[in-house]
C-alpha cells in the first residue's frame, strides 16, 4: 500500500517531467521507425509497381503483430511496462541491424525485407500495449485528453518530417544508410527511457499466483463483458477494414496516377500527417466535443467524404489538400478513443484491452489488403477509394442512432 501511495504520489508532483521524458524517447524511436516504413513501402513499390507484394509487405508488417498482442497484453499487466518497452526496442534495433549489413554485403532480396519486417512486428506488437498502459501511470486522469493529443501531435510531426528525410536519403544514398539510421535512433529513445522515473503498476508488484492462460481468460471475459469495450472494438475493426484504401493504397495509386517520383511520394506522406499534426494540435487546446463518442462520430464521417474526394480528383495539387484535411481528421477518432479507453478500464486491466486494439489493428489491416491490394490490380484504386468512403460516411451516421454508445461518450469514471 505504502509502495502504491509513493507511485499515485510521483505521478501529480512530476508528472510532467516524466511525461515530457517518455514522450520524447517515443517520439525519437518513432522517427527512425518511420523512416524504414516509408523507405521499405517506397522501395517495393518503386521496384514492382504491384499490388500483391505491396500487400504482402503489409501483411508482414501487421499479421505478427495479431500472434503475439495477447501475450503481449497480458505480459503489460503482469511485468515491467518500461522494461516491456525497452526490450521491444531493442528487437527491433537488432533485427533492422541485421537487414542493413545484409543490404550493405550485397543481397537486396525482397524476400529477406519481408523477413525483418516480420520481426520488427513482433516487436512493436510487445511495445504497443505496453505503451498505451503506462500513461496513465505517470498522467492524471483529468490531463490524459491534453497529453494524448500532445503525443498525437509530436507523432504526426514525426510522420510529416520523416518521408521528407526518408525520401532525401533514398534519392542521394542507399536503402541500408536509412537501416542504419533507425539503429543509432533506436539506442537513443532506450537510453531516454531509461531515466523515466516510474514504478511497477499494483500487479505487477503483487507475487503472479495466477497462471498466465487464467489472466488471458479474465481479460477476455473483462473485454468482451463490457458493453463499452465490446462496442468500440466493433466500431474500431469495421473502420480500419475500411480506411485500407486510403490508408495503405495512397503510395500506389499517387505512382500510378500522377507519377512516382520521389517528391511526389514525400508530399504525399507529408500532406496527411502535417494534417493529423495540425488536428492534434486542436485536439490538445480544444479537446473535442464534450461527448466524446461524438468526436469519433464526427471523425469517421469526414474522414469518409474526404476519401471519396480523394478517389475522384485527377489533379495532384487538389489530391494533397484533401490529404491534408483527411489528415486532419484523425485526431477526432484516436485521441477521444484513446483517453475513454484510459479513464475507463481498471489499470491492471489495460494492456490486455489495448492488446485487443493492437489485434484489431494488426489482424484487420492485413485482412483488408488481402482484399483491396488484389482488387487494385485489376479495380481502379480510385474507384474503391469512392466505395469505401461512402461506407464510412453510413458508419460514422450510424454511431447517432445508437444511444448507449452515446451516453458511454460523457462517464469518466472506471467501471
Amino acid at each position: 500500500m505504502n509502495e502504491e501511495n509513493n507511485i499515485n504520489n510521483e505521478k501529480l508532483s512530476g508528472w510532467k517531467i516524466q511525461a515530457a521524458i517518455f514522450l520524447s524517447s517515443q517520439a525519437v524511436s518513432l522517427f527512425g521507425s518511420s523512416l524504414v516504413q516509408f523507405a521499405i513501402i517506397w522501395y517495393i513499390a518503386r521496384m514492382t509497381n504491384s499490388g500483391i507484394m505491396v500487400t504482402i509487405s503489409t501483411v508482414c508488417s501487421f499479421l505478427p503483430q495479431l500472434f503475439i498482442s495477447l501475450f503481449a497484453g497480458v505480459w503489460a499487466d503482469r511485468y515491467n511496462r518500461k522494461l516491456l518497452i525497452v526490450l521491444a526496442d531493442g528487437l527491433i534495433a537488432a533485427s533492422t541491424l541485421i537487414l542493413a549489413l545484409i543490404f550493405y554485403a550485397g543481397y537486396d532480396s525482397i524476400w529477406i525485407i519481408f523477413l525483418v519486417s516480420a520481426i520488427r512486428s513482433f516487436g512493436t506488437g510487445i511495445q504497443t500495449p505496453a505503451v498505451g498502459a503506462l500513461i496513465p501511470q505517470i498522467v492524471p486522469e483529468d490531463k490524459l485528453m491534453r497529453i494524448n493529443g500532445i503525443n498525437g501531435t509530436i507523432q504526426s510531426l514525426v510522420f510529416l518530417v520523416s518521408p521528407a528525410v526518408s525520401g532525401a536519403i533514398l534519392t542521394y544514398s542507399a536503402f541500408e544508410s536509412i537501416l542504419f539510421i533507425d539503429v543509432t535512433t533506436a539506442a537513443i529513445a532506450i537510453t531516454i527511457l531509461l531515466l523515466l522515473r516510474v514504478g511497477v503498476h499494483k500487479k505487477a508488484a503483487e507475487k503472479q499466483e495466477t497462471h498466465y492462460l487464467y489472466d488471458l481468460k479474465e481479460g477476455l471475459k473483462y473485454s468482451f463483458g463490457n458493453t463499452f469495450i465490446k462496442n468500440l472494438l466493433i466500431f474500431y475493426s469495421v473502420f480500419m477494414f475500411l480506411i485500407v484504401p486510403a490508408a495503405f493504397l495512397n503510395v500506389l495509386m499517387v505512382t500510378r496516377v500522377f507519377g512516382n517520383e520521389y517528391w511526389k511520394l514525400t508530399a504525399n506522406e507529408m500532406a496527411f500527417f502535417a494534417g493529423s499534426m495540425v488536428g492534434g494540435i486542436i485536439m490538445a487546446s480544444w479537446g473535442g466535443f464534450k461527448n466524446r463518442i461524438i468526436s469519433i462520430a464526427v471523425g469517421c464521417c469526414a474522414f469518409g467524404v474526404l476519401t471519396v474526394a480523394i478517389g475522384v480528383t485527377k489533379i495532384f495539387y487538389i489530391y494533397l489538400g484533401f490529404m491534408v484535411l483527411t489528415g486532419m481528421t484523425m485526431p477526432l477518432f484516436n485521441s477521444p478513443s484513446m483517453v475513454l479507453l484510459q479513464e475507463k478500464v481498471e489499470a491492471d486491466m489495460q494492456g490486455r484491452v489495448f492488446s485487443l486494439i493492437q489485434i484489431v489493428s494488426s489482424g484487420i489491416m492485413p485482412l483488408g489488403m488481402l482484399i483491396f491490394g488484389p482488387l487494385s490490380d485489376v479495380i481502379k484504386i480510385e474507384k474503391l477509394m469512392i466505395i469505401t468512403g461512402v461506407l464510412l460516411l453510413i458508419l460514422g451516421i450510424s454511431i447517432f442512432y445508437n444511444k448507449n454508445f452515446l451516453k458511454e461518450g460523457i462517464k469518466v469514471t472506471k467501471v
